[in-house]
Parts: C-alpha cells; sequence; structure tokens
C-alpha cells in the first residue's frame, strides 16, 4: 500500500478521504509521540515528525500543524505558552521546505538541534508583550539548560532516527522527498 496525497490543481484545495486520513494519521502520530515523551523535559519527537513530514508530503504539513496546536490547547489549556505553538512549528516547517533539498542525517540533524537550542527564544516572544523586552529576555535566559537539552536530544533523535524513517516514508509514499 502506498499513502500519496492527490496533487491540488489550479490552486484548488481539494482533499479526498484518504488525504484526510492521512492527514488525520501524522496529527494523530504527533500527538502520540509528543504525549509518550512528556515526562522527559524537553526531549520529543515533534521537531522530527514535523520536519520529515514535510520533506515527503510538503505543504500538505501546513494542515496538520494546525489541527496538531488546537488538540494541544484543547488537552493542556490556551495559555500564553500556546500562542508560541502558532509560530514556533510553522516556521520549522518553512525553514524545512526552504532546505528540502538537504538531503543527510547530518544536515537536518543540525537544523533539528539548532531549532531546539532556539525554542526558548521563540517562546519568549509573546513574554514581549506580557513583561516586555527585559521579563522576555530574562524568561528566556533562565530556560537556556532546558534549550541545550532540547537542541541535543533534537540533534540526536534526527541524527538516529532519520534514516530508518526516511526508508520508511519512501516505501510508504512511494516517492522521493518533495522537491
Amino acid at each position: 500500500m502506498h499513502l500519496r496525497l492527490n496533487t491540488p490543481r489550479r490552486n484548488k484545495v481539494k482533499l479526498a478521504a484518504k488525504d484526510i486520513t492521512i492527514l488525520a494519521l501524522m496529527v494523530a502520530m504527533i500527538e502520540v509521540c509528543k504525549l509518550a515523551l512528556s515526562q522527559i523535559p524537553n526531549v520529543e519527537l515533534t521537531s522530527f515528525l514535523i520536519i520529515m513530514f514535510t520533506l515527503y508530503f510538503g505543504k500538505r504539513i501546513f494542515y496538520v500543524i494546525p489541527v496538531f496546536i488546537l488538540i494541544e490547547g484543547a488537552i493542556f489549556g490556551f495559555g500564553l505558552w500556546w500562542i508560541m505553538y502558532l509560530y514556533a512549528w510553522p516556521l520549522l516547517a518553512l525553514v524545512t521546505l526552504l532546505l528540502r533539498k538537504m538531503n543527510t542525517a547530518w544536515e537536518w540533524s543540525m537544523v533539528s538541534g539548532i531549532f531546539g537550542f532556539l525554542f526558548g527564544l521563540l517562546c519568549a516572544i509573546p513574554y514581549i508583550f506580557t513583561s516586555g523586552f527585559r521579563g522576555a529576555f530574562a524568561w528566556w535566559i533562565a530556560g537556556i539548560p532546558w534549550d541545550l537539552v532540547h537542541g541535543i536530544a533534537n540533534f540526536a533523535i534526527m541524527m538516529v532516527l532519520y534514516q530508518p524513517m526516511k526508508y520508511v516514508m519512501r516505501k510508504v509514499t512511494n516517492t522521493e522527498q518533495v522537491s
């Protein structure tokens, strides 16, 4: 069985039941993995999965990310932390689309690791509006040890899982990365 999303023609977005099912499975996989690792601070598969899904399903990831973010808000509440998800995860997908020609575990591990290191800085942005620049800066600085864990974990996860997931994605989608 090969999973290939139907390609929209002339900028019309048309999703078949099969497409919706595949997108729902991607959301479920991200959410289940996130919840499974939630007891280990700043170790997550969300970055890895968003990168891999973006590489193989292209812009369709922008259907997956908002649903994931809404589910997160429904489960954990729509607090200030939730606002950062509205731009952090789409930013990772956008960076992945821009760098999609890269094809090695090392390159994607670097991207994922850097994203993990910068996640706290990205997350400090809403605090500018609630606590000012000094408050946001203090919040970011206080979280740097966690950002280091996040970056190292993201790097290691991508380094270990990139090739096996690439193999699975090629088999399942019957395609190379989206160009």
